[in-house]
């Protein structure tokens, strides 16, 4: 088979390729081990945080923006919400991450925010038993995404704009050339001019010698103590990273209709370079959920700190935290390192592998999420 391009990897960073090249007229073919929108990889889990003030870097701002763009226009011809935009806050200390980096970000790229003091965070959030010195900062376009919907969508678009795709099929080789790629699975193999790989905590094993730590990471949802209060609705308590004096923090949002509340524990000692194929995928209640429950017993004494649901999923990080977007070959474009806040880029992120796949010139600032940074 020929292409002009083909995506390996139909996660949220492969999607969103696959579907921004399509728009593109390009002839290109995606190919995806598992099913779409499958529970197996990083891009599941029903909802990830949206951020418009990134506390990661302030260039990510722009690529947010972008990304709430696109998925405003494609909710509009399917019908679908792929963003709620309830807010968020980032809690800690003055100095914390969350706090310090939001306001980085909210000055360098504009995003308007709201500073909130220690008193009026109590004022207007009483779920949380905060420390004295924890004040936060209020991001008003923020909110959830949803994580397999958006998967899904982004596919389907992309088929519908004359893409071909390859579910439940795994690639065996890349062959880089020096006129063309050819990428071979069992039962096919595609000539193109050019590859993009987003295959996640899989991307060193098709692109060796890439500085990316797989980890498992699994997810938790719970409910107040009190089935009948509405402290813990998402619209009382909207979207949060929680950054404590040790280091530690947690992140989370409310429930609605359709999800539990969902909280997250960031800080502590998580297994690192795990194979993605090896994957430790049963649930230890001693390792996994016990310093989550103490944590949310202290922070949210409303909020019955045992999990009703969990899941495992997995985040790979890169050395300095930041994405690898960008050509690493003359054919060859990737994509990685979510280090755990890929989700809410992944529309820009796919516009940005669709502009430079095609040479043109990328929307915004690429240089600090360049592969060959390392």
């Amino acid at each position: 088979m020929r292409a002009d391009v083909v995506v390996v990897g139909l996660g949220a960073f492969g999607s969103a390729a696959l579907w921004r090249l399509a728009s593109r007229g390009v002839n290109v073919v995606g190919i995806e081990r598992q099913g779409i929108g499958h529970p197996f990889g990083s891009s599941h889990g029903t909802t990830r945080l949206f951020r418009v003030a990134c506390m990661e870097h302030p260039g990510l701002t722009p690529i947010a923006r972008r990304s709430l763009e696109l998925w405003t226009q494609l909710g509009e011809g399917t019908g679908e919400v792929y963003v709620r935009q309830t807010g968020s806050l980032n809690v800690g200390g003055p100095k914390s991450s969350p706090v310090r980096g939001a306001r980085q970000a909210a000055a360098e790229a504009a995003a308007p925010t709201t500073d909130l003091t220690h008193d009026e965070l109590v004022e207007r959030f009483p779920q949380y038993d905060l420390a004295a010195e924890d004040v936060a900062v209020w991001d008003s376009g923020a909110g959830i995404c949803y994580a397999e919907p958006t998967v899904r969508a982004h596919v389907a678009e992309a088929q519908r704009l004359g893409a071909t795709v390859f579910p439940h099929t795994m690639v065996t080789a890349i062959d880089l050339g020096r006129d063309e790629v050819t990428v071979r699975t069992p039962t096919i193999s595609i000539t193109a001019d050019q590859v993009v790989v987003a295959t996640g905590a899989w991307l060193s094993k098709l692109v060796p010698g890439l500085p990316l730590s797989p980890r498992r990471t699994p997810l938790f949802w719970f409910q107040a103590k009190d089935p009948a209060s509405e402290a813990f609705r998402l619209s009382n308590f909207p979207s949060f990273i929680w950054e404590f004096a040790d280091g530690r923090g947690l992140w989370g949002h409310g429930s609605d209709e359709d999800f539990l509340v969902k909280v997250g524990l960031d800080g502590a000692e998580r297994e690192r370079g795990v194979d993605p194929d090896e994957l430790d995928r049963y649930i230890h209640p001693r390792e996994d959920i016990a310093e989550l429950s103490e944590a949310i017993s202290h922070a949210f004494p409303d909020l019955d700190p045992e999990p009703v649901k969990l899941m495992p999923c997995m985040v790979t990080d890169s050395p300095d935290g930041q994405f690898l977007v960008g050509r690493y070959d003359e054919r060859l474009v990737i994509a990685g390192g979510d280090s755990g806040h890929g989700f809410k880029h992944c529309a820009g992120v796919g516009e940005l592998l669709a502009q430079i796949t095609t040479k043109e010139t990328p929307y915004t600032d690429v240089s600090f999420v360049d592969p060959l940074r390392f």
